[in-house]
Parts: C-alpha cells; sequence; structure tokens
C-alpha cells in the first residue's frame, strides 16, 4: 500500500484535513431498496487514477454527518474508494443520541432488514467503478459502533467480501453465523474496558465464529472504552477517545486490508 502511516497524526488534529488529502473527494450517492431512499457519499482521493480497493464504512449511531465523512477521508486516503453508507433513509439523520438511539435499535431489532440495507451498499460502491479510480473485484467493510455490529451481521450472511473490521462494535446477533456458508474474514478491534460487550458476549462470539469455521480475529486494547477509536468521542465515562487504543487499531485495520485485498488480488 502506499499509505504512509499517519493515522496518529489525524486522530490528534481531530480528523481535520490534512495538506495530503487536498485532492479529496466526497461525492453525494442515491439509491433505492424496498421503496426507501437512501443517501451516501463516495470518497477518495483522485490525485491519480489507480484503480484501489473499495470499503463500505458504516457509521456510529448518527449515521452520515460530517464526523463520518472526515473519518471516511481519513480512511481512505490514497488507498481506498470508500462509501461512506446510508442505513437509514435519506430523511433520518439524527443529531443527538437521544435521537439517534432509537432508530438504531429499531433496525438492531430487525436483523434482516439491517442485513439487507447493508448488503446493497455493496452493490452501490461495485457500481461506482468507471466513475471512481475502483478496483470492484477487492471490496471490504468497516464499522464504528452500531457501524460495527452492522458489518459483523454482513459478515454473517455471507456477503461477498475479502474482510470486515468492527471497531467497538456489538458481538451478539439473534441470527449467527451458519456452517457451510461462505464468509469474509473477521476483525474485531474491541475495548477492553468496553461496558457493553462482556466476557461472555467475547465467548460466544469465539464460539459461533469457530462453528461456522469463519476465519477471525480478535485484539481487545487495555484501558479503551466504547468509542476508542473516534477521536470526537468525548461522553465519558463509557464513550471516550483513546489515542494509544486508536492508533494500535488503524495499524491493525490497514494491516487486515493488506493482507486480504493482496490475497484477492492473486
Amino acid at each position: 500500500m502506499k499509505r504512509q502511516w499517519r493515522w496518529g497524526a489525524a486522530v490528534l488534529l481531530g480528523m481535520t484535513a490534512l495538506p495530503a488529502l487536498a485532492a479529496m473527494q466526497a461525492k453525494p450517492v442515491e439509491w433505492t431498496l424496498d421503496g426507501t431512499t437512501f443517501s451516501g457519499v463516495l470518497v477518495y482521493d483522485d490525485s491519480d487514477s489507480d484503480k484501489r480497493p473499495g470499503l463500505v464504512m458504516v457509521p456510529n449511531w448518527k449515521g452520515v454527518n460530517d464526523s463520518a465523512i472526515a473519518k471516511a477521508k481519513q480512511l481512505a486516503g490514497d488507498d481506498y474508494v470508500v462509501l461512506v453508507a446510508d442505513v437509514y433513509g435519506k430523511g433520518v439523520r439524527p443529531k443527538t443520541d437521544a435521537e439517534a438511539g432509537p432508530v438504531a435499535t429499531k433496525l438492531r431489532n430487525d436483523r434482516p432488514v439491517l442485513r439487507a440495507r447493508a448488503l446493497k451498499v455493496i452493490e452501490v460502491l461495485k457500481a461506482q467503478a468507471g466513475k471512481a479510480p475502483l478496483d470492484a473485484g477487492r471490496i471490504g467493510a468497516v464499522g464504528f459502533c452500531f457501524g460495527g455490529t452492522t458489518v459483523l451481521e454482513m459478515a454473517r450472511a455471507g456477503a461477498p467480501l475479502a474482510g470486515v473490521v468492527s471497531l467497538h462494535g456489538g458481538l451478539g446477533s439473534p441470527l449467527p453465523a451458519k456452517a457451510g456458508g461462505s464468509h469474509p474474514s473477521v476483525l474485531v478491534l474491541n475495548g477492553a474496558d468496553d461496558k457493553g460487550v462482556s466476557k461472555d458476549d467475547i465467548a460466544s462470539f469465539e464460539q459461533e465464529m469457530n462453528a461456522a469455521k469463519v476465519d477471525w480475529e480478535f485484539t481487545n486494547y487495555s484501558g479503551a472504552v466504547h468509542c476508542f477509536a473516534e477521536s470526537d468521542a468525548n461522553s465519558p465515562p463509557g464513550c471516550l477517545y483513546n489515542e494509544r487504543a486508536a492508533k494500535r487499531a488503524w495499524k491493525a485495520l490497514d494491516a487486515f486490508f493488506e493482507e486480504r485485498f493482496e490475497t484477492k488480488r492473486r
């Protein structure tokens, strides 16, 4: 990959734009599913035309907003084409946690709908090939918090992805992965002090992945709580940015996708 690892600087700057991202594009993309219109944002560096892998990025429970787009720009760099996924609907843009909670909970309680909406975003991203410097044969997914929960549902559903990365996402599901199917590789990056993820949750997740023969990795970061990888997370004690854990998590994410996409290239 061309990325000179710059996440440490990015997160310390609170996700502000860096000179290396001067050519970054952020273009609205709309699609429909089951009569609902969705609106995401396609993010990529257009300083050259080299085709690169694509990532579906599912934001935290506040959905598509300026913060999510800033994270997508940092994620994209000159390595990926990123589609910020809308799984709520074009007109649903929670401004506060109080507004976001019920919207996210409704989808958590309806996993078939959540999966269908997330899987549709893969199709939408692949359709951008030719409009953006995208290699549609190499696609992955990454999610934060609620988005982490969502990308794990994509993996359980056998989505056509090289891999998924969940950052501080929920682990459980009423629709566990089944053996005999084809599942993308999974990387879970978790805060060891996240009160929303118990030891039983972790053990159950590992058992589920093993039973379904999924290629998985799980990393706990000591001292990190929920939201640890998001530089604008500042709701202590339960949702708080952790610089050390964030740097390590982003390095792990890069290494994971570099390996997965190189495997897909062969």
